[in-house]
């Protein structure tokens, strides 16, 4: 059984008992949510589609950590002209355990 959830404006194919990061959530480390928003469920080879999200369905998942990803470096130059410009970044993220996948 899998299912296709929107999670902070991204959507993920999500099974039970699996770990996902998504982008950072306000929630606190170690307390219980729940995704609405369901796309699409399989179920024993049984797809149900929603128009746009399936009426009843939850998510219910367990915020692990919230842990920063690898570091991306920005680079800028315009060549002959002295032009160059170095930054970097780093996104936040949640890691989430994915609980349950409720039907009704």
């Amino acid at each position: 059984m899998y299912a296709i959830v929107e999670i902070a404006g991204q959507q993920f194919k999500v099974q039970k008992d699996q770990k996902i990061y998504v982008h950072r959530l306000a929630d606190e480390t170690g307390s219980k949510i729940e995704f609405d928003k369901v796309l699409l469920v399989e179920n024993d080879g049984k797809i149900k589609v929603g128009a746009p999200a399936i009426k009843g369905a939850k998510i219910k998942a367990l915020v692990n950590d919230h842990v920063k990803g690898d570091k991306v470096i920005v680079f800028k130059k315009k060549r002959r002209k002295g032009y160059r410009k170095k930054n970097g970044h780093r996104q936040s993220f949640t890691s989430l355990t994915i609980k349950d996948i409720v039907l009704n």
